[in-house]
């Protein structure tokens, strides 16, 4: 896990929670804002699962230095 992956995961959490406080919300007019925070909640998940499988650049080529 990198630290990209533990940032990216906590902004999908809160997107994903305003997404049902607006569906669930008491005036019917904001079931739109849902949709919308509901998809951001979706993509920074993805870019999270993205982040998470990333590896590092092979360092194959790059002479071992010896102390």
């Amino acid at each position: 896990m990198n630290e990209d992956f533990a940032l990216v995961l906590p902004v999908a959490v809160v997107w994903a929670v305003l997404a049902v406080a607006y569906a669930l919300a008491p005036w019917g007019d904001m079931i739109g804002y849902a949709w919308v925070w509901g998809f951001g909640s979706v993509l920074f998940l993805g870019l999270s699962a993205l982040l998470l499988h990333r590896r590092r650049p092979d360092r194959a080529g790059v002479p071992a230095t010896e102390h």
